[in-house]
């Protein structure tokens, strides 16, 4: 899968396909395994994996067999497609690809286009009851929306992949509002005055009742998911699981929330958002990457108390640095590193851009190189931080 066909993750552009075509071949192919599953259908810029995960660990609670599909991996492919969070077994994934092997082959199919197709398989042989399924990106023409779920969720928009989805607000919304079915409800996380409107024409034209997640009041329940962006994540989680229970053969007690929020870690799996990896520096990661998501993590950052702060840094090179540079802290050591993988962009180049922004450090061979480099020069009471991409959390991880 990884080496014959593209894929987004390592190559960026040139796997993106702007068309639904190839998805509803393969699912037909397949035997149209979507129209015997439940889903809830989550899109946005940021959030939405961490959304995607609070639900399925409530409903886990609930006693539910829980499908869940997110995008990327950190270390394993098969942290793509669980059940109840367990991964899908080597086996189904390596039977799957086997006996479809020849179609995918003449048709050209995306490294995206066959997962989405093996998870839909695999959630209805195993007879999930409910599959929380992740938009890969955008929303329209990802190859997620092939699906009628009972609601559709879209955390938040903000500016990321534009060479996409457009370079406005207003566009990145209307491609994420794709989601948006036919008197299907609705849950929006975070707006703004420019996606409001957006959200609300669509929903108007599918006659799909729409609910605003940051307008309501709820309880603040506790999380083992730490990031402060999880206030919004949750306020979204919680106005869907309340839609959620008005559906019959759902039901969802506060008990249920509050465990599953509790427990997200231990029940699904989750990592890399706020994950603190070390007590003594005090050692942080995060898979925030673009302008929305990096301004909520590194005003957090600033409430940590630190002698010296170490920054494990690097990025993807369709990154606008011009957009994110200016938001990092200027009083702490760089550690300048390339993910390991083709989109990673050279750490020399970080390291002169970075410099531009007033930000200093050294340029190292690896991630992992540069994490030594910073746990060797940190004392006790310093701080590391590791980000800036996913792929540099997944190193680490």
């Amino acid at each position: 899968m990884f080496n014959q066909l593209p894929m987004y993750q390592q190559q960026g552009a040139s796997a993106y396909k702007e068309d639904l075509t190839n998805s509803i071949l393969l699912s037909g192919y397949l035997g149209n395994p979507e129209n015997d599953l439940k889903f809830i259908h989550v899109a946005g810029t940021n959030g939405k994996g961490s959304t995607s995960h609070l639900l399925a660990s409530v409903l886990q609670e609930a006693g539910y067999k829980v499908g869940l599909y997110t995008s990327p991996h950190l270390r394993d492919f098969r942290e793509r497609i669980k059940i109840n969070g367990i991964e899908i077994s080597e086996e189904f994934v390596c039977e799957f690809i086997e006996k479809n092997i020849d179609f995918f082959k003449a048709n050209e199919l995306s490294f995206f286009e066959m997962t989405v197709g093996l998870a839909f398989e695999y959630f209805k042989k195993q007879k999930v009851d409910i599959a929380i399924i992740e938009v890969g990106l955008g929303g329209r023409l990802d190859s997620t929306n092939i699906i009628t779920p009972l609601i559709s969720v879209i955390t938040n928009i903000g500016k990321d992949h534009v060479q996409f989805l457009g370079n406005t607000l207003e566009a990145i919304a209307n491609e994420k509002a794709g989601i948006i079915k036919n008197n299907i409800p609705v849950v929006i996380g975070e707006y703004t005055s420019e996606t409001k409107p957006v959200f609300i024409a669509k929903a108007t034209t599918t006659h799909s009742e729409i609910f605003f997640a940051s307008d309501t009041i709820s309880n603040d329940y506790p999380s083992d998911l730490k990031g402060d962006y999880q206030i919004s994540n949750k306020k979204t989680a919680i106005q869907t699981l309340r839609l959620l229970n008005s559906i019959p053969g759902f039901e969802i007690s506060e008990n249920d929330i509050k465990y599953g929020f509790l427990n997200v870690g231990k029940n699904t799996g989750l990592q890399g958002r706020w994950q603190q990896l070390n007590s003594a520096p005090k050692t942080i990661c995060d898979t925030a990457h673009n302008k929305h998501g990096l301004e909520i993590v590194l005003n957090q950052l600033k409430k940590e108390e630190f002698d010296t702060l170490h920054f494990v840094f690097g990025v993807v090179n369709d990154k606008d640095l011009n957009e994110i540079l200016p938001l990092f802290p200027k009083n702490a050591i760089y550690y300048f590193c390339k993910p390991n993988m083709p989109r990673g962009l050279d750490a020399k180049i970080l390291e002169q851009k970075s410099v531009e922004f007033g930000l200093i450090g050294k340029v190292y061979n690896s991630v992992s190189e540069a994490y030594e480099s910073a746990k060797k020069n940190a004392t006790a009471t310093d701080f590391i931080y590791i980000g800036g991409s996913t792929f540099v959390v997944a190193e680490i991880l």
